[in-house]
């Protein structure tokens, strides 16, 4: 792993190239996916039987084998081991109600003319999760996406998830029934971004798809945005962790490799002012990666985009901090020191603070939401929630002596505009 100093004549330099990383970029990815979302607008059930039976080597003969109705998803509930079971509707539990917190409700008032003005709250009629498959199942992933879906009154919920040799993941069917998921179609990849897109005989279109895929779910959602909304165009997981002595080093080397193990193309920094945690962290990092079962991809990890970044003082930490923007933001000092310090961060997906709140607990059962800004957007993003899956209408009622005043700010403005039939609109109302 990396070790750069912000006291370093090429700081500057090394960590722009540590941060660049661009999520959809390969022209030989985006034209195959095009051809797909193509293939499936034209031949629709069909098509994706075909893909899923080429891609997926699944079983599946007919279309309706693709589809799990709700007796098979309360089957795969039913037959969790109790411990297990325990487990999914505790962490279920605490999404839901982190995210009732997020329910938003319409308003308006009257202004001084007696006009009404407001908005109005509205849950969207459809939406698609995505959710991976095969050797990356996530049952987390599927009440993260459609829990505040359900929370924010979407009418139906439509679930894509792959599955390789006809092989599901029975903690992912059990999530899925504890969610609320209305239907389930085992079909994955750029197919069934565009099954949700665009519909099928079988699968009707959504208004917007949400959930984590591989990079050909990403680039498929790059092609339909604007057809459909999408919650965003996700890159590698990663995480910034910032920590003072007081925290065990094996403790921090372990949350650095939590993301590491996840894709060799995700990120994991450690930011520090103290040169001795470093090196210690550094060494047990390399102690820990060698007894993990993915020790591969966290390698690959690790040396392709990790780094330790020493700083000079705490400021310069949180200055850097919001340079990345990171996904994860562990703060591993003591809780006043954390909570002083997250007043001045501005940019970060998840801020876990103190030596006790690790990140872990966010992807499964803290309550907050896991599906995150990634790759510098939390600049500018936001975690998936409740408002994710609502719409806004702004309302505006005019009485006829509230009318007038604005109509001749209307008239006159819309002549400034050159936009004449604007003006007479507007003058009609006087």
């Amino acid at each position: 792993m990396r070790i750069l100093n912000t006291l370093e004549p090429e700081f500057e330099k090394a960590l722009k190239h540590l941060l660049s990383f661009e999520a959809v970029t390969d022209r030989e990815l985006v034209k195959t996916v095009d051809q797909i979302i193509d293939d499936v607008r034209k031949d629709g059930d069909a098509c994706l039987l075909k893909l899923t039976q080429q891609y997926d080597q699944h079983p599946a003969i007919e279309f309706n084998h693709l589809s799990l109705d709700q007796v098979i998803l309360k089957q795969a509930f039913d037959g969790l081991e109790i411990e297990v079971k325990s487990a999914l509707e505790f962490a279920s539990s605490r999404i839901w109600n982190f995210h009732r917190a997020q329910i938003q409700e319409g308003w308006s008032f009257k202004d001084e003319f007696g006009n009404i003005l407001g908005q109005k709250i509205t849950p969207l009629d459809r939406v698609g999760i995505y959710v991976p498959g095969g050797l990356a199942s996530y049952p987390s992933s599927v009440l993260m996406n459609a829990i505040p879906a359900k929370v924010a009154g979407v009418n139906e919920i439509i679930m894509t998830v792959p599955a390789p040799q006809g092989i599901l993941n029975p903690l992912v069917l059990a999530a899925a029934y504890l969610a609320g998921v209305d239907q389930v179609f085992t079909i994955g990849g750029a197919q069934a971004i565009a099954a949700l897109a665009y519909g099928t005989e079988t699968i009707h279109r959504v208004d917007k798809i949400t959930g984590p895929g591989n990079r050909f779910v990403a680039a498929a959602k790059k092609a339909v945005f604007g057809q459909v909304g999408i919650d965003m165009i996700a890159g590698p997981s990663e995480i910034a962790i910032y920590a003072e002595s007081g925290t065990d080093p094996d403790w921090l080397a372990m949350d650095l490799l939590s993301q590491a193990e996840h894709d060799p193309i995700a990120q994991a920094i450690f930011i520090t002012p103290e040169p001795d945690l470093a090196q210690t962290v550094h060494e047990a990092l390399h102690k820990h990666l060698a007894e993990l079962p993915k020790q591969n991809i966290a390698r690959s990890s690790i040396e392709a985009r990790g780094a330790i970044i020493l700083v000079e003082n705490r400021e310069i930490g949180i200055d850097i901090i919001n340079r990345i923007a990171p996904e994860h933001l562990q703060l591993c000092v003591d809780q006043i020191v954390a909570e002083e310090m997250t007043g001045k961060i501005r940019h970060a997906g998840a801020i876990f603070m103190g030596r006790f709140t690790v990140e872990a607990f966010g992807d499964y059962c803290a309550g907050p939401n896991h599906v995150l800004p990634t790759s510098g957007t939390a600049r500018f993003s936001s975690p998936l929630g409740v408002y994710d899956f609502q719409k806004r209408s702004s309302l505006i009622m005019c009485s006829e002596e509230g009318a007038k005043p604005l109509a001749q700010i209307s008239d006159l403005l819309a002549q400034c505009e050159s936009l004449e039939a604007h003006a007479r609109s507007a003058r009609y109302r006087t």
